[in-house]
């Protein structure tokens, strides 16, 4: 079966159909960049851009760097502050042509998604999802259930919202080496560990495809930790399988009875 999984995030929006029986982009994603600011308008924009690419006329799950409940987007710490409030789900719905669409955070899609396919499959007790990249996402199971909408890159660290110090954008913005950007990320460990006590941290984003020039420089942690196995596509696949509580099962699908 393939759905459409659309990931937005701060300095990117990116998309494609999704074979949801291996867990992987059934084609080569379509990226564009996040408008600035980045408006309800200007990204919806962007998100008909990635779904007309192609030419993708069913279900469409959505992804957003913040608080989702029930298709309206409570927080916007990366995003335009217009965001607030909106029911993204209808705007987007709107903007598609009356397609479905469902809309979640980004970092439970991507949670989700590696607890199915990826690193936390058949992981149980407590299993946290890190995002690094415009900020930090989080997504937290246990025994596999989902706490949605954890938002852990908020926690203070140094008297800062722990994103501002740890997320790949500080690393960019501070110009830090992989040595020093690792022992802030460290910090956010141990400090997300105090609080959670987790079995397995699974460490996602872009980041994830170069695990080796940082994981090794993290010690102290008792949890193991692991690079995301779908890497910076755990998001748009994510959302795919959300989108698929939206279609109508098919009698194939439904099964006899």
């Amino acid at each position: 079966m393939q759905l459409f999984g659309v990931d937005i995030g701060g300095t990117g929006i990116k998309g494609a159909p999704v074979d949801l029986d291996r867990g992987d982009l059934a084609q080569e994603r379509h990226k564009v960049l996040t408008p600035q600011p980045a408006t309800p308008d200007g990204v919806a924009g962007c998100v008909v851009e990635v779904v007309r690419h192609f030419d993708w006329d069913g279900p469409v799950g959505v992804t957003f760097p913040g608080v989702v409940t029930g298709g309206v987007t409570r927080t916007a710490a990366n995003m335009d502050k217009g965001w607030i409030g909106v029911d993204t789900a209808a705007l987007l719905s709107e903007r598609l042509g009356g397609r479905p669409v469902t809309v979640l955070n980004d970092a439970d899609a991507a949670g989700v998604a590696e607890m199915t396919y990826g690193a936390g499959r058949g992981r149980t007790g407590t299993v946290i999802l890190l995002t690094l990249g415009t900020g930090i996402g989080s997504a937290v199971f246990t025994d596999g259930r989902l706490v949605p909408n954890s938002e852990l890159g908020h926690l203070e660290l140094k008297g800062h919202d722990a994103e501002k110090r740890a997320s790949v954008k500080a690393k960019e913005d501070g110009e830090l080496t992989w040595e020093r950007w690792a022992r802030r990320v460290q910090k956010y460990l141990a400090h997300v560990e105090m609080l959670f006590s987790p079995d397995l941290f699974i460490l996602g984003g872009g980041v994830s495809r170069k695990p080796e020039k940082f994981l090794p420089l993290i010690d102290g942690i008792r949890a193991e930790i692991v690079p995301a196995k779908l890497q910076n596509n755990a998001g748009i696949v994510g959302a795919a399988m959300a989108a698929k509580a939206t279609k109508p099962a098919t009698a194939a699908e439904e099964g006899p009875g």
